[in-house]
């Protein structure tokens, strides 16, 4: 028994390790979705910060709507892809973070 709790443990710890975070999940997702690296890096610390993994899925679901590459879509078409997700929180937290990354760089 005594042997069987550190190596349990160790498991956890190692499947930790194999399973991206929250962070690393949005950060890619916003590179795949055409999002400047820089960008990208400050989006994701802000989102992942501000949102519960719950608000994450549902504004990943939204985001899985037919893909076009974000750089050559419309305010409007942008406006509307964030409006499709339906939470005014998820909404207003994208959108000030979606501001503050572009003022700080």
């Amino acid at each position: 028994m005594t042997r069987l709790v550190p190596a349990m443990l160790a498991a956890l710890v190692l499947a930790g390790c194999t399973t991206p975070s929250p962070r690393e999940r949005v950060h890619s997702e916003l590179l795949s979705a055409g999002i400047k690296p820089r960008m990208a890096n400050c989006l994701a610390d802000r989102l992942v910060d501000r949102l519960s993994i719950g608000e994450l899925r549902q504004l990943g679901r939204a985001a899985k709507l037919p893909r076009k590459d974000v750089g050559n879509m419309s305010i409007n078409e942008l406006a509307d892809r964030l409006a499709a997700v339906g939470d005014p929180h998820i909404v207003s937290v994208v959108t000030s973070a979606g501001l503050g990354c572009a003022i700080a760089s």
